[in-house]
């Protein structure tokens, strides 16, 4: 599991990639993300360990996999993380707004970082 999360870091989309530009080095006010990482049994885009928090950036091949990926949800979301999904085309056109959001879930019921 973590060598194909190695892979999968040196392989990200561009969507992927521009939010990552933007959670690294703690970027986005402070929060600290980390990018590919192994959950249990999966990987995931981005997490927010401190907060529980992922965040997934799908692309067109998730329309075909939606019940896998309710079930991969479910999985997570029974280790008390909650999830953001946004697909590809969103963050490359309203980035700005998908940061919002992400920020609007990282100030609940929070402490500063």
């Amino acid at each position: 599991m973590k060598y194909q999360a190695k892979a999968l870091r040196k392989s990200l989309t561009d969507a992927e990639r521009w939010l990552w530009q933007h959670l690294r080095n703690r970027e986005l006010a402070g929060w600290k993300f980390r990018r590919q990482h192994p959950i249990g049994l999966f990987i995931v885009d981005f997490v927010c360990k401190k907060k529980k928090l992922i965040i997934e950036v799908d692309g067109s091949q998730h329309v075909n996999r939606m019940r896998l990926d309710a079930k991969r949800s479910e999985y997570l979301k029974g280790r008390g993380y909650r999830i953001l999904r946004f697909w590809d085309n969103e963050v490359l056109r309203e980035g700005n707004s998908v940061l919002e959001v992400i920020l609007s879930c990282l100030a609940e019921d929070t402490p500063s970082p």
